[in-house]
Formats: structure tokens, sequence, C-alpha cells
């Protein structure tokens, strides 16, 4: 039975694989940012529309839960290509380092989990304003685990068998 101080850390990549696990995680957010962008801009207009004051408070307590997600998403998923911006050659930082990209890729979890809250809080918030509330909460009890099945359980336990 070992415990977490006898792990061992991995060894730190070479630079070239550094380089390649960083252009991954931008690649990946180059599909997700769309995304939450559309949502996000679908959201910045809703309360400019006529009908938007005949919303209930409490689905305007939802909708700002979506709206606010989107924002911090969006900026949660920007941020490691702020980064790259900021480092090198302005700050003579080396631009991608493996802490860099562990923190990219933290950055990016992050902001896809808040994305999912703002996924989850327009599907309620759509399926109220359609239907009744129980049908929004099991619309967005579906969404959600679909998202949580297909976004983490896989990666992590089903390919994780692989391993």
């Amino acid at each position: 039975m070992s415990n977490v101080s006898d792990t061992v850390e991995p060894a730190a990549p070479d630079d070239d694989e550094v380089d390649d696990q960083f252009r991954a995680v931008m690649e990946g957010l180059r599909t997700t940012i769309p995304a939450v962008m559309v949502l996000f801009s679908f959201l910045l207009i809703l309360p400019l529309q006529a009908s938007f004051g005949d919303v209930s408070d409490p689905n305007t307590i939802v909708y700002y839960i979506a709206f606010a997600s989107a924002a911090v998403s969006s900026v949660l998923l920007i941020s490691p290509s702020v980064h790259q911006r900021v480092r090198a050659p302005i700050s003579g930082i080396t631009r991608h380092t493996y802490s860099h990209v562990l923190y990219a890729t933290k950055l990016a979890l992050a902001g896809t989990v808040v994305f999912l809250v703002a996924i989850v809080a327009v599907v309620y918030l759509v399926s109220s304003l359609v239907f009744s509330d129980p049908i929004a909460v099991g619309a967005s009890v579906v969404v959600a685990a679909v998202a949580c099945w297909a976004w983490f359980y896989v990666p992590l336990v089903t390919f994780g068998r692989d391993d």
C-alpha cells in the first residue's frame, strides 16, 4: 500500500512534446470557443427583445446564471491563447513550458465545466418557456447527464480501462 508521498511525478516531457501538447490544447479550444461564443451572443441579445419583460423572476435568475456562466467560460477558455501572446517575445518568458501546458489544460477543463452550467441553464430556460417546469428539469438533467458521460466519464473511465 502506497501513500501520496510515495508517488513519483512523471518526468516533464521534452520541448518538442511540450509544444505538441500545447498545440493539442489550443486545437481543442478552437472547436469549443465558437460554441461558447454563439451561446453567449444569443444570451447577450435576449434581454433586448421586447418579450423578455414577460419572463418570470425565477427564469430571469436562470437566464443570468446562463449568461454569467457563458461569460466566465469564455474568459477561461480564451486564457491559454492570451497566455501565448503575453509570454515571449514581450515578456521574455519561455512561450511553452510543461507547467504552462498543465495550467492551460486546467483552465480549459474549468471553462468546459462552466460552459456545461450555461448549457444546462439555457436548456432549463427554453424548456420552461416552451413546456413546463417539470419537463424543463427533466430536460436539464438529461443534457447534464449526457454531457457528463460524454465529456468526463468516457475519457476518464472508459479510456482509463485501456491503460
